[in-house]
């Protein structure tokens, strides 16, 4: 069910909301909004496609909207103080209801789905780690995600380009913090921020422990990075989304080779 590649490098991606597969009987307590799956990571496993050779992925195929594999199991916010979503969403980013009336999923939905989606996503990124660490004497997951650059409810003005997370700095050597940095803003023509408005979600926080080897690290990129627009149906612009890889695959090269001090 989660779809694993196992690569030679120290190197692996984590894909937690690229997928937008809903199991039929969850698909039909959904309201039209929430079909609409608007808050898809749109087109991040194509776009991260064949950037360096090596690296290993885990990739979530069901979406979001079943249960959020980024979010802490125990439903504690990432962000307190702030408006974030769920571990299951019962509104899109846009504050829009998603469920049915007298449909939105209660207690027994979210335990039998951390068990059916959540657990299984982690426990494959855990077993992926674990062999790159016995492999290579340490691992480094580069978390992938998108959304839309501007999203009122969740965030003011316009999202940069490149939005780094390492938990203010917790969850990776701050070297490594420090070179992906310095490569984004290098990249002419796009803008970035680190540990703002996105410091890393639960799989940053909770994998990422640099003083045992593990390290983390989030890339949020805005949709309007690489798609035609940043509204159905979600198409991939080429030129664009070709502009923005070569500095990606800068950013994974200098990932894949990086070694700890």
């Amino acid at each position: 069910m989660i779809d694993v590649t196992e690569g030679t490098s120290p190197l692996l991606l984590g894909l937690p909301h690229t997928g937008t597969e809903v199991p039929a009987e969850i698909h039909a307590r959904l309201n039209e909004a929430g079909r609409a799956l608007i808050d898809t990571d749109w087109h991040i496993d194509r776009l991260y496609a064949g950037l360096v050779e090596g690296v290993s992925s885990v990739r979530m195929p069901v979406h979001r909207y079943v249960i959020d594999v980024n979010r802490d199991p125990d439903g504690r916010s990432l962000y307190p103080g702030q408006n974030t979503t769920d571990l299951i969403p019962v509104t899109d980013f846009d504050g829009l209801p998603i469920w049915r009336d007298g449909a939105a999923p209660g207690p027994e939905d979210v335990a039998a789905r951390l068990e059916a989606f959540h657990k299984p996503y982690h426990a494959a990124l855990s077993a992926q780690l674990a062999r790159i660490k016995r492999q290579h004497g340490f691992a480094l997951l580069y978390d992938c995600h998108s959304i839309r650059s501007n999203v009122p409810r969740l965030f003011e003005g316009t999202l940069p380009d490149f939005n780094i997370g390492t938990n203010d700095g917790t969850t990776a050597a701050r070297e490594i913090e420090t070179q992906v940095t310095r490569i984004c803003l290098a990249a002419e023509g796009h803008s970035t921020a680190v540990n703002a408005r996105f410091k890393g979600g639960w799989t940053t926080r909770h994998h990422g422990r640099p003083e045992t080897g593990i390290h983390a690290i989030q890339m949020e990129l805005a949709q309007s990075a690489y798609l035609e627009a940043e509204a159905p149906p979600w198409r991939y612009d080429p030129r664009r989304a070709e502009s923005l890889r070569r500095h990606l695959a800068r950013i994974l090269e200098t990932l894949r080779d990086w070694r700890p001090a």
